[in-house]
């Protein structure tokens, strides 16, 4: 899709049957996806197609929101599901919608967009990733990048599952045509051209020097979006007689990247216009996945058994808002389209009950993945197997459950996010952002900052807090918002984070966990009610073997380890008065600095202590009692 070609087009009025005809007179017979929106623009629903004005007409008989989908698969579209479309529609006040290029890209785009707005009668797998979208955004001189949340006015381009791929056309595309990477702040207040400049990658339009001629540069912009919308040569060609030049050289290395680039340049529009490609060969099934799902009110389990080979290597479970009503079909559909955004898919998916969703079943086909419904033998057994998983209790949801009532928190708590701030005496000072998500850690989601240096540990967490919070209001955070803070401290932090959360209006619940006593700090009036930073505070003294308990402790000794270790590495990157010691090379630095902890530590060291440490020796430890 190229938004910026094909804007999303609105239709205001209030739903009805009628109305619901008259608007799907209107939609084009192509592929997209649209969204019905309340009077308030909250979107309340999204939907892809293949015929955009076949599958918006189907919604007049208000039986249900994908009623075209449901008839091909030769199923009734009654009961609650219908029931809960039509309270949708009645809701409803505008349509908005999209053209795509391929079947895949509508695909693609309604899983970022459910992601994104979390559409109440839609199904929504939790803490998931939307997809990498390529965006030139509407400046005088438009930078490119790599984006889940495109700016407004932006052209975008994608969406896209590989992110490597397209990380690699990119930086192509920039070195062939010198577009700017930087933010508009960074565009703004330089005065000399910056690291990108030197390595090829940006003309450098910023500064005067460059004298990068506009018409120019909006000329290169063109070719580049010419490119994306599927003019492959416009940076192959280049691409291809530099790597000619490369070799011809002898530059074997310049040469083997150069070809590289151009590969994933020329794969990018090389399957027919979509922006999915798949590296299985062959028709053996290699990599099988198992799907089992179970209902229980508005939510959803799906749980997923990964073999490869033959070998069962893994196992996890998936949880989903699933609005009442909802079929397992569409659950398996909905789960399928959604998990494998940034995801390798597998040879087959056998599944418990068949994807309500004819046009992911094409899409599947497309990318030759089998998808199938076991009723005996072995796969049979596998999926089984996959529903017993499904319907297991969980005992970290069952921590969370407890978190939620013991705080008094009106849902299960089910991602936390812990901040810890580590410095030495005001210097290399760091904070840490790490994430849980059902009771274990969410790697891929750790974040840590530098931060300006002080000696006040509350400065620190209100800046770190503000940080994170200033980036998820403002919509440059692609994680999903958490149902907890954990901050590592007592009411004094807990004040500075609430304060920043105020600042920044962002509606999360805080608490705080101090190491000394081990008890949880929370606010009086309710740790779901950020506002308000100077109330009084209640501390839980929970018994040691709390479950609950037990989740926040692993959460803040991980934000513990995760800021020291950033800390340390920053303190050993630090210039100190260490450098002018004759004989005192980087790595001994190191060493000293890790032995002693602080360059204090070794001016008081005696001489046999610093001959402990590699690297130093008799002559060495008595120039540096000398000059310390």
């Amino acid at each position: 899709m190229t938004q910026g070609s094909n804007p999303t087009t609105r239709y205001n009025a209030s739903m009805d049957t009628e109305a619901v005809l008259n608007r799907a007179g209107n939609l084009p017979a192509e592929p997209g996806i649209y969204q019905f929106l309340g009077d308030d623009e909250r979107v309340l629903y999204v939907g892809k197609a293949v015929d955009l004005r076949d599958r918006v007409r189907s919604y007049a008989d208000h039986r249900g929101g994908e009623a075209a989908s449901s008839r091909a698969n030769g199923e009734a579209v009654s009961g609650p599901r219908g029931e809960r479309i039509g309270r949708m529609i009645a809701e409803a006040a505008e349509i908005d919608f999209a053209v795509t290029d391929t079947e895949t890209q509508a695909l693609l785009l309604e899983a970022n967009l459910i992601k994104r707005h979390r559409p109440r009668y839609n199904v929504r797998l939790k803490d998931d990733k939307s997809y990498p979208l390529v965006a030139l955004t509407d400046h005088e001189y438009p930078r490119i990048g790599i984006t889940r949340d495109p700016e407004e006015g932006a052209t975008v381009f994608g969406p896209f599952t590989d992110k490597g791929r397209i990380e690699t056309v990119v930086k192509a595309v920039r070195e062939t045509y010198g577009l700017r990477g930087c933010s508009d702040h960074k565009f703004a207040s330089r005065d000399r051209p910056c690291l990108d400049h030197d390595m090829g990658l940006c003309s450098a339009p910023c500064v005067p020097e460059t004298d990068v001629d506009r018409a120019a540069y909006v000329a290169d912009v063109e070719a580049v979006e010419r490119f994306f919308e599927g003019e492959t040569g416009t940076v192959a060609d280049p691409l291809r007689r530099e790597m000619e030049s490369a070799a011809a050289d002898q530059n074997f290395e310049r040469a083997a990247n150069l070809r590289d680039r151009l590969d994933a340049v020329e794969a990018l529009h090389g399957e027919g216009g979509d922006a999915v490609s798949d590296a299985r060969e062959g028709g053996e099934e290699h990599v099988v996945d198992v799907l089992g799902v179970a209902l229980e009110g508005d939510a959803a389990t799906v749980a997923r058994l990964h073999s490869e080979d033959g070998k069962l290597l893994d196992r996890d479970r998936h949880t989903l808002d699933a609005p009442d009503g909802e079929r397992t079909g569409s659950v398996l559909a909905a789960f399928i389209a959604q998990f494998y955004a940034e995801r390798p898919l597998p040879d087959a998916i056998l599944c418990s009950d068949h994807p309500d969703d004819a046009d992911l079943r094409a899409w599947l086909d497309r990318e030759g993945v089998a998808l199938r419904v076991p009723g005996t033998g072995r796969e049979a057994s596998l999926v089984d197997l996959a529903l017993k998983n499904a319907r297991q209790r969980d005992r970290r949801s069952d921590e969370g459950r407890a978190l939620a009532d013991a705080l008094g928190l009106d849902s299960t708590v089910e991602r936390i996010e812990g901040f810890d701030v580590s410095h030495s005496q005001g210097r290399s000072v760091v904070g840490s952002n790490v994430a849980f998500v059902d009771g274990d850690p969410e790697k891929s989601d750790y974040r840590r900052k530098k931060l300006p240096e002080a000696n006040d540990d509350y400065a620190n967490m209100r800046a770190l807090v503000r940080w994170r919070a200033d980036r998820a209001v403002e919509g440059r955070d692609d994680r999903p918002d958490p149902d907890l803070l954990l901050i590592d401290g007592g009411e004094g932090q807990l004040d500075a984070a609430r304060d920043a959360l105020a600042a920044a209006g962002w509606d999360v619940p805080a608490v705080a966990l101090a190491k000394a006593e081990e008890r949880v700090v929370a606010p009086a009036d309710g740790a779901a009610t950020p506002a308000g930073v100077s109330g009084r505070y209640v501390s839980h003294d929970w018994p040691d073997d709390a479950t609950h308990l037990h989740l926040l402790q692993r959460v803040r000794d991980e934000a513990h380890r995760f800021a020291v270790q950033y800390h340390e590495t920053l303190r050993d990157d630090v210039s100190t008065v260490l450098d002018d010691v004759p004989g005192i090379g980087p790595q001994t630095r190191k060493r000293l600095l890790r032995r002693f902890g602080s360059v204090e530590n070794v001016r008081t060291a005696s001489s046999r202590e610093l001959q402990r440490v590699d690297g130093v020796g008799e002559k060495t430890a008595a120039t540096l009692t000398e000059r310390l």
